[in-house]
């Protein structure tokens, strides 16, 4: 049959980026992620027979799938190139079948980087749809919803409406509530600490040294008056240098990055949340509009994945580059090895391309993007050069029978760290060099003083320490762990503070039901387990429909028994200072999937509800009302009158509280983002200044 090829991609984005590489012969298509799938309102898995589940098209998606219908039905070829992972596949699957294909015949297309180099060699090689990578997803999608589907009526009956329960997102919030409850039942301990400062007489120059114990063996300080007797007495005592010891340190570079090091990463040098690099991500993927001769491009490779491949090509384009712009003294080509039950499919993530530097395009980016994709570039760029080298020091300097301890450092040869330098969890310490201190050499006493410590309870969970524990754990694949967060928060098991994630009073209620009820689905080992399980259903190891039958009789029978022990729990809602208008009683705070809103405590006698007012402070240039911060339908923060909709005023930017435009004496506003200034509201003054 003549006529053109169609191509079939998830987003609308990485459609026009390929329809630019494929030209007039291709038509490509967008199938908005799936299209088909199991329906919200009904469990749809027949668990009697074999776990099959019933799909449906999505509501809303039957216009679209017309249409791929119609334009497949009059091409010469059909290629399915959703992502290449275990959703794409199976999204291609269910295209496959709506669209009349067989999935045994070579229809399927895979790319790891949308480059158009990726993209036509991708072409050339098509296979048939993966039914190993498809029924894995399948397994996971069943296996999640008879979980959820199961365990959350029970705990709307015993609990509160609205609450859901998760394979996944129930061992997190665990873990956050574990972390909570070891908070709580923390004992510090006290200890002491005493530290000289000392002086070499030779070059003047002071450094400092720590007590370490008695004749060179380590000993713990945990009260003041044993402190107190060994300050006194090494005050009495000369110090005298008894080892010096030089030597070079070599610090290496991280490996580029995964999805778990990169969301990571993100959190702790650009405080993005999980969900927010995910879709920068994603953007950076799908290709993003240059101009000029490299016109739209993927800028970096696939970003799922747990492995740390880096292809050949990519590897010698780093090496070339980096000689070029650091020296060949600077680059050490290195290969990394990929973690035991890693799925290695993709590629790590990197730039599509290391010769396309961030700032050579930022003016081309969003400031996310920009910044994501920068950390990106740096981490791939510092995994290929040689090492940082540190000259370092250790002295141990005796005062009679007390040995204390002085340590320094310097940079001698930057390496990678002219790139980048890790994130990290804990605070380093700065630099710094002791004199040229020699054995047997006498040190003068400058001072001498004793602190009291106490031990500290562990940290809270943040994205990024979450994220490490569950990926250490085996808990969930790179594609759960940004949602994961986002629905404990979303469902309020958990508050952020902050990065801090804390559970709340339904968090910890909902855990402790899990963790008396449903033991397995919280247990960290038996979710991990089932992990394995499925990474074995996608290797072709495993039969998906045999793992679901191991499960489901003892999951069933503890449904049962769960369902007549829990009793019902009342949680009493926060109380708020707004007072109903139409009875008196003080609002209460509730939640619903869009988020905290005021209701009436008297319902259903009193219906009355309102959402959470946040103010600016700021008057409408129109009516003279309150603007108040808002949120649009897709969650993006907005400013509109408190009147709407009588007064239609709205603004993207943050009012100025407390300024007038000195031209007109009129609304400002403050842009932020890559052009941050304050410009004036009035469409007919054209006053602005930059911040």
């Amino acid at each position: 049959m003549a006529g053109k090829k169609l191509l079939i991609v998830e987003s609308p984005a990485k459609a026009g980026t390929i329809q630019k590489y494929l030209g007039k012969d291709y038509t490509v298509m967008a199938s908005m992620g799936h299209i088909i799938d199991l329906p919200k309102s009904q469990l749809a898995v027949d668990v009697e027979h074999d776990f099959t589940p019933r799909y449906i098209t999505i509501r809303g998606k039957g216009p679209l799938l017309s249409q791929l219908k119609k334009e497949a039905s009059k091409s010469s070829a059909v290629y399915l190139a959703t992502d290449p992972d275990r959703e794409g596949e199976a999204i291609s699957w269910h295209l496959a079948r709506a669209l009349n294909i067989d999935p045994a015949s070579k229809c399927r297309v895979t790319f790891n980087e949308i480059t158009k180099t990726a993209v036509k060699a991708a072409i050339k090689e098509p296979r048939p749809i993966d039914m190993d990578l498809v029924n894995a997803q399948q397994a996971r999608r069943v296996l999640d919803r008879i979980v959820g589907y199961k365990i959350s009526p029970i705990l709307w009956e015993k609990v509160k409406k609205g609450l859901s329960a998760g394979r996944v997102q129930s061992v997190a919030t665990r873990l956050i509530c574990d972390r909570e409850e070891e908070i709580e039942n923390f004992t510090p301990e006290e200890y002491w600490t005493i530290s000289a400062v000392l002086s070499d007489p030779k070059s003047k120059k002071t450094f400092e040294a720590k007590y370490f114990g008695e004749n060179g063996k380590e000993k713990k300080l945990s009260n003041g008056d044993e402190a107190a007797a060994i300050l006194a007495d090494a005050k009495n005592n000369r110090f005298i240098v008894s080892s010096v010891k030089e030597s070079l340190q070599k610090r290496n570079p991280q490996p580029p990055f995964t999805t778990s090091t990169l969301q990571q990463d993100a959190s702790r040098k650009l405080n993005f949340q999980a969900a927010k690099t995910m879709q920068t991500a994603q953007s950076l993927y799908e290709g993003v509009n240059l101009g000029g001769r490299i016109g739209s491009i993927g800028l970096i490779t696939y970003m799922r994945t747990d492995s740390l491949r880096i292809a050949d090509d990519a590897l010698a384009e780093a090496v070339d580059f980096l000689k070029d712009a650091y020296g060949s003294e600077y680059v050490h080509q290195r290969r990394y090895k990929t973690r035991k039950n890693a799925q290695d499919a993709h590629e790590a993530i990197r730039p599509t391309s290391i010769k396309i530097k961030p700032d050579d395009i930022k003016d081309k980016l969003t400031n996310d993007q920009y910044k994501l994709y920068k950390l990106i570039w740096a981490r791939f760029a510092a995994s290929q050069m040689e090492s940082a080298v540190y000259d370092t020091v250790n002295a141990v300097i005796d005062a009679g029978s007390h040995t204390f301890k002085a340590a320094g450092r310097r940079l001698r040869f930057k390496g990678y760290m002219a790139v980048y330098i890790e994130g990290s969890d804990t605070k380093e310490e700065k630099d710094k060099m002791l004199p040229k201190l020699e054995e047997h050499q006498k040190t003068e006493l400058v001072d001498i003083s004793s602190a009291q410590h106490f031990t500290q309870p562990p940290a809270r969970y943040s994205d990024a320490t979450l994220i490490k524990e569950l990926e250490e754990n085996g808990i969930g694949r790179p594609s759960t762990y940004a949602p994961t967060i986002s629905t404990i928060v979303s469902r309020g098991y958990v508050v952020r503070n902050k990065k801090q994630l804390i559970p709340t009073e339904l968090g910890m209620v909902t855990t402790d039901i899990m963790k008396n009820n449903f033991k397995d689905i919280v247990d960290v080992d038996f979710t991990a387990e089932m992990e394995g399980e499925l990474d074995d259903i996608e290797e072709g190891k495993t039969e998906w429909v045999s793992v679901l039958n191991e499960f489901y009789p003892p999951f069933e029978k503890n449904l049962e028994e769960a369902s007549k022990r829990i009793e019902k729990i009342k949680i009493k809602d926060e109380e708020s200072d707004v007072i109903c208008e139409k009875c008196g009683r003080k609002m209460v705070y509730k939640l619903s999937k869009f988020g905290k809103f005021l209701a009436c405590p008297g319902y259903p006698e009193c219906k009355n509800t309102k959402a959470i007012r946040t103010g600016t402070g700021v008057m409408c240039p129109k009516c003279g009302g309150e603007i108040l911060v808002k949120k649009s339908r897709r969650g993006k923060t907005y400013y509109g009158c408190e009147h709407s909709p009588k007064c239609d005023f709205m603004a993207w930017d943050a009012p100025v509280k407390d300024e007038k435009c000195p031209k007109c004496g009129g609304l400002l506003l403050r842009k932020n983002g890559r052009s941050k200034k304050i410009f004036c509201w009035n469409e007919n003054c054209n006053y602005e200044r930059k911040l």
